[in-house]
């Protein structure tokens, strides 16, 4: 499965909402809407991702954006 999909997939059980899309440079961005602790267990799941993943990294940082309704992948 894609790693935006399987995203979507963690995210929207915990009541997270954001997006998962690809950069230009090939690395995918997450922006995740939620409480603390199902930030956290996102991005639990993140830094390792679906079965056949490579994360090398995962960067985390707060931004001032507003939340969307829903989760999407694309």
């Amino acid at each position: 499965m894609w790693f935006r999909e399987s995203t979507r997939r963690q995210a929207e059980p915990l009541g997270i909402t954001g997006h998962a899309v690809n950069l230009p440079d090939g690395s995918v961005e997450v922006l995740a809407c939620g409480d603390e602790e199902a930030l956290e267990t996102l991005a639990g799941w993140l830094n390792h991702g679906p079965g056949l993943a490579s994360v090398t990294r995962v960067e985390r940082s707060e931004v001032d954006s507003s939340c969307p309704a829903s989760f999407r992948s694309g």
